[in-house]
């Protein structure tokens, strides 16, 4: 059984080089995928498979899994949650 700490944001999205890259809120997780759906695959394992907590990221989307990596996008988060929100 998945326990609620697995349980957190996801986020997808591409970056400069077009590889599909998930990172957890805290940017604990993630990694690189070459396909959206091996990326949105890792994110549902790694969230206890709760689709509700996957949002994609319009833009350009780098993998940083420094301690504030999450910190320094909230404004990507902000809009890309408003628009999943609106869809």
């Amino acid at each position: 059984m998945r326990t609620s700490a697995n349980s957190s944001l996801f986020l997808i999205g591409k970056n400069r080089r077009g590889n599909w890259v998930v990172q957890s809120q805290h940017g604990l997780r993630g990694g690189l995928f070459i396909s959206r759906a091996e990326a949105l695959k890792f994110a549902l394992f790694e969230n206890g498979n709760r689709p509700e907590l996957v949002v994609t990221v319009p833009g350009v989307f780098d993998l940083d899994l420094s301690s504030a990596a999450f910190a320094a996008r909230p404004s990507a988060v902000a809009e890309a949650t408003a628009q999943r929100l609106a869809a």
